[in-house]
């Protein structure tokens, strides 16, 4: 296989694995014809690869107990793929999903010990990251690790029982498990990948800088249940370009000019969209951000409708599949595959001569996360520049005062957020919905 990060190959196309039959519970039970028929679906709409999500507590129910037939059914999982010529990621701590916590028990209640910052915590983690990459670096079809979905969350002040950390100590999590890694599936694009709280919470140990400067790539996870809906409407500019924003976004805070991004996770969720919205969101979403440069690929949440035989998740977790539990694509899951040949065939990004600046502090951590998310002064300043017609770019006020810095990026005009005005209080949102 060519260099999978390879910005002049194809765009890619693909889905966030949820199994049709017992969700995530199914690792408990793994039945590989149930794999077969669930890829068999995703393969006829044209994806090229899933990522798929092994619980942490089914890989290492104990610190010095990686189970080798729950490696073996992961190996298993990227194999099956490979029949249908799907490429795959794979999660590694993982971690939460869909409003659950999957956190081994030797980690909290008794033995509650911090996953960032604990020596032995941290020494299983690397573990298992070394155990995992080396039961599938060998598979043709592995497109690498990813550290887990979205676990900034556990360190976040909104979490129910969060573990905090610094900006050091996040980042000394992150480059050791991603080194581990790298030394055991060497050559692999291995990442990292944070909700929006890295962007938009104030005091979050969990940087931009982290998100688009460690690991081979900058995942974007895009959701507009975040405020953007509420406060913008469900098809609003705000809403269709808020993916495109936060790579944007992205672009800022990264040192290499051609490091790609992946918009790892997106979806339309149906507390802010009706379901004939949702086509026309899918579409808008995927539109303006294949616009952007370096996009490595686009990797829609999620494959499968849960099944309503599950208790207890959040309602919009029901509907957010491109397949229904029948295995009949659904309306959206069409318009994916209608525009996926289209979209494939890369076209040049537009200029963007007009940058919005984001203040920053001497590490390069914003002055105000609160002015980056929904409603702020320099979302407000996204948008308002959108619905002119422009295609805006973000720069840091570090790079807005380094004329060669804006000569590289092609940045001729600045706009600067008045942030002493700025009503938004301290970002709130969390990355699920729970219904009370």
């Amino acid at each position: 296989m060519t260099q999978r990060g390879a910005l002049d190959a194809p765009l890619r196309f693909g889905a966030n694995y949820t199994p049709s039959k017992d969700w995530m519970h199914s690792w408990l039970d793994f039945t590989p014809d149930d794999v077969r028929r669930d890829f068999a679906a995703l393969a006829e709409l044209g994806l090229d690869h899933v990522r798929v999500f092994p619980l942490w507590t089914v890989l290492q129910p104990n610190r010095t107990l990686i189970r080798p037939k729950a490696l073996d059914d992961v190996r298993a999982m990227v194999d099956i793929a490979a029949e249908f010529e799907l490429d795959a990621s794979v999660d590694v701590i993982q971690g939460h999903l869909s409003s659950f916590d999957f956190v081994p028990a030797w980690l909290y209640t008794w033995h509650d010990r911090n996953m960032f910052t604990d020596p032995r915590a941290l020494d299983g983690q690397v573990a298992l990251v070394q155990r995992l990459a080396e039961a599938l670096r060998d598979a043709p079809n592995f497109l690498g690790l990813t550290l887990g979905n979205e676990v900034n969350q556990f360190s976040a002040h909104t979490h129910p029982a969060p573990w905090p950390v610094t900006v050091d100590e996040a980042g000394a999590w992150i480059e050791t498990l991603l080194a581990a890694a790298g030394e055991a599936a060497p050559g692999l694009p291995h990442v990292h990948s944070e909700y929006d709280a890295v962007w938009y919470m104030d005091e979050h140990g969990f940087t931009p800088a982290h998100a688009s400067r460690l690991g081979a790539m900058t995942t974007i996870h895009s959701w507009i249940f975040n405020g953007t809906a509420q406060r913008y409407g469900g098809r609003s500019v705000a809403a269709d370009r808020h993916a495109e924003y936060l790579i944007e976004l992205s672009r800022a805070f990264a040192t290499d000019p051609q490091r790609p991004v992946w918009l790892q996770e997106v979806g339309a969720p149906s507390n802010c969209l009706e379901a004939d919205e949702m086509p026309g969101f899918l579409e808008a979403t995927l539109r303006s951000s294949a616009r952007t440069e370096n996009l490595w690929g686009v990797t829609w949440w999620c494959s499968h409708d849960v099944s309503r035989d599950l208790g207890d998740f959040p309602d919009l977790e029901y509907s957010l599949g491109l397949v229904d539990q029948s295995g009949a694509a659904k309306p959206i899951g069409r318009r994916f595959a209608e525009l996926i040949p289209e979209l494939r065939a890369r076209t040049a990004a537009p200029a963007r001569p007009t940058g919005i600046v984001v203040e920053v502090d001497e590490r390069d951590v914003p002055v105000s996360r609160a002015a980056l998310s929904p409603g702020g002064a320099v979302f407000q300043a996204w948008v308002d520049a959108c619905t002119a017609g422009l295609d805006p770019a973000l720069v840091t006020s570090a790079d807005a005062a380094d004329p060669a810095a804006l000569e590289a990026r092609g940045i001729r005009e600045l706009i600067r957020p008045d942030l002493a005005g700025d009503a938004v209080g301290r970002y709130g949102s969390v990355n699920t919905v729970v219904d009370a």
